[in-house]
């Protein structure tokens, strides 16, 4: 991995090239009343492409040197995050990569663009550490009076967790996970403390059990920044930057997409991107547990008990449950200050992704105002989340006749066991909000290649900015 560990796309401009081309958008709802505007000669030709405004649709419009001009794009009413997606791909398509390296694009037009801005953003990433990608990028201007702190901070986000699921585990470890923490808290001014080695066997029992068994050793990091008088809100994420199963290990199927265990931790990195980028004022925890669930000599074993931070005594029944493991003492430590919120982010179960698919993460609060909130946020963003039972009653099923608490269970309905058992390790009543996350996008979209994905973080950052924003 190279030591740059946030490379947003270099698709944006702040002045037009000599050749510039121009954009304009339409919707289907406003589309006769657009037309109705165009010279005759427009409507005909328009009429006879089939264009109507629908999104993804483009109609190009070519000069006198029969040299195209102008783009007429279809978008959603209101524009929506990836309504640009669709229409970039015709676009880079209909022109040659030649014009696409001389020319610029302008958007025209009064309105809110910023999803457009930052949907352009998103369809020109591409993962490129291994394999580079010589076409050149359409290069969109962006004028003085874009938000370009709203643009850069969530484009930079959600490629950064892109970046980190997409890269393979020969390249990204726990340590590699540390220095992706330091770049970020470095251009942020962030501090960052590292707890390891016999430290962290000490205090932080089951996150040293889950990652001993690597020689690539287990830590937790910690991320602080902002004005200790805000609101303190602390992010947890899941950060197994590889996951065999351990001695329970997994079919060769089950352990193709591993490399993207730490989804959780790029979650709680974009998150953090995004409140930083923008000045929310909190101010900002973010905890990482990071480890390497491998098989060695030193591997953790099914039946064993393990002490943790707050005491409860956990008997690991399954080793391919390391995840809830390692939250567990993060949420505990994470509580100890009091916090005003801790949300956490895993990909945990794969009950969840039975229930809800890949792009709907889970989500569990013990304040379901909170969890309310945050579904309200998740659509309006069009980042869905569902909220899922808490069911109290079903403790018992994870209770254990030799210690406190079993990691796992065979009976059906883990997304909700696993969610009891990270609660169980709260302090002080804190307010807290678990999402059980895929972070993968299976087959690819206009904008959404295939690869690592967001889901659910920008949900998180538009409910954090509604209840702590200025």
């Amino acid at each position: 991995m190279p030591a740059k560990y946030i490379r947003p796309p270099k698709c944006f401009l702040t002045a037009k090239r000599k050749r510039d081309i121009k954009l304009e958008t339409v919707s289907g709802t406003d589309f006769t009343k657009w037309l109705g505007k165009q010279s005759k000669a427009i409507q005909d030709a328009i009429k006879e492409s089939g264009f109507e405004g629908k999104r993804g649709q483009i109609f190009p419009l070519v000069g006198k040197n029969q040299q195209v001009e102008k783009i007429i794009i279809g978008i959603s009413h209101p524009l929506a995050l990836y309504d640009f997606s669709y229409g970039l791909q015709k676009i880079t398509a209909l022109l040659s990569e030649k014009t696409i390296k001389s020319a610029s694009f302008s958007l025209s037009g009064k309105g809110n663009y910023t999803a457009a801005y930052i949907g352009w953003g998103l369809t020109c990433y591409n993962f490129d550490l291994y394999k580079k990608n010589e076409s050149p990028l359409p290069c969109l201007v962006m004028p003085a009076s874009v938000d370009k702190k709203r643009v850069h901070s969530t484009i930079e986000a959600m490629t950064l967790i892109r970046d980190l699921v997409n890269t393979p585990a020969n390249d990204l470890g726990p340590a590699e996970l540390e220095k992706a923490v330091k770049e970020l808290a470095l251009s942020f001014k962030a501090t960052v403390k590292i707890t390891n080695d016999t430290t962290l066997k000490k205090e932080f029992p089951l996150i040293f059990a889950v990652g001993d068994s690597s020689p690539r050793r287990p830590r937790l990091i910690d991320l602080t920044w902002g004005n200790p008088k805000h609101p303190k809100v602390t992010l947890v994420g899941k950060g197994v930057c590889f996951d065999t199963g351990g001695l329970d290990l997994k079919p060769s199927q089950y352990m193709a997409l591993m490399k993207k265990d730490m989804g959780g931790a790029a979650h709680a990195l974009g998150v953090a991107r995004l409140i930083m980028g923008t000045g929310l004022p909190v101010r900002l925890r973010v905890l990482i547990p990071a480890v390497e669930n491998a098989v060695s000599g030193v591997a953790f074993r099914p039946g064993d008990v393990f002490n943790s931070r707050k005491g409860l005594k956990v008997e690991n029944t399954n080793t391919d449950a390391e995840g809830r493991l390692i939250l567990a003492d993060a949420l505990t430590y994470a509580c100890e200050e009091k916090p005003d919120l801790v949300i956490d982010f895993a990909t945990l179960t794969g009950s969840a992704r039975a229930a809800l698919g890949s792009e709907i993460p889970a989500i569990f609060s013990n304040n379901d105002s909170l969890a309310e909130d945050l579904k309200k946020a998740a659509f309006r963003e069009d980042d869905p989340v569902w909220p899922m039972p808490l069911w109290q009653p079903y403790k018992k099923i994870i209770e254990s006749t030799t210690g406190d608490l079993v990691n796992s269970v065979s009976t059906p309905g883990d997304l909700i066991y696993s969610a009891l058992f990270l609660e169980s390790f709260l302090l002080h009543d804190t307010d807290w909000i678990h999402l059980d996350i895929f972070s993968w996008e299976n087959n690819g979209k206009p904008g959404r290649p295939k690869g690592g994905a967001d889901t659910g973080m920008r949900a998180v950052f538009a409910f954090l900015e509604k209840k702590y924003g200025k």
